[in-house]
């Protein structure tokens, strides 16, 4: 097994995976992390020997992301480890899974929020109120951890990039 496909298969997801838990758990999204992904993107670059126009559009489309993300942080409607979480995730997906991957974490945004929202609309439950993170989510002044979201859609999206094609060989 290539280590670009290793990459793939195990650093990317579970970088994803972390960010969401990290979010869920601290309603925030490390620099570490994007950084470690936009790292292993680099790796990949260099593994799976992208063209210089490949590297083009997947730096085209993690721009687009973060200047779009960057004006929906400045309108506050999303947090900024939010915002460069989805330009690094977009940055691996290029523009070939871009569209996929932004209306899924829309959907499943809905779908958090709404269950959030419902969340506390009641009490918290009492073997829930000792947890911290627990108590922040059911806070009806504290934002909704979307990074839940990003990761659940990155996750189902990655098989389908041109990325993942290259690296295991399709």
């Amino acid at each position: 097994m290539s280590l670009s496909l290793i990459t793939l298969l195990v650093i990317f997801p579970a970088i994803v995976a972390y960010a969401a838990v990290s979010d869920l758990l601290t309603m925030t999204i490390s620099n570490q992390l994007c950084l470690i992904l936009l790292a292993g993107f680099g790796l990949c670059v260099v593994l799976l020997g992208l063209s210089w126009n490949q590297i083009g559009w997947h730096l085209g489309a993690g721009s687009l992301v973060l200047s779009m993300c960057f004006g929906m942080f400045a309108a506050g409607w999303i947090g900024g480890g939010d915002a460069k979480f989805a330009a690094v995730v977009a940055l691996w997906f290029g523009f070939d899974q871009l569209m996929p991957y932004l209306m899924l974490a829309g959907m499943a945004g809905g779908v958090l929020t709404l269950g959030i929202l419902s969340l506390r609309s009641g009490p918290l439950p009492a073997i829930a109120t000792g947890w911290p993170w627990m108590r922040r989510l059911h806070a009806a002044n504290e934002g909704v951890p979307y990074g839940i979201a990003l990761a659940f859609s990155a996750l189902f999206v990655l098989p389908e990039t041109d990325l993942w094609r290259a690296a295991i060989g399709v």
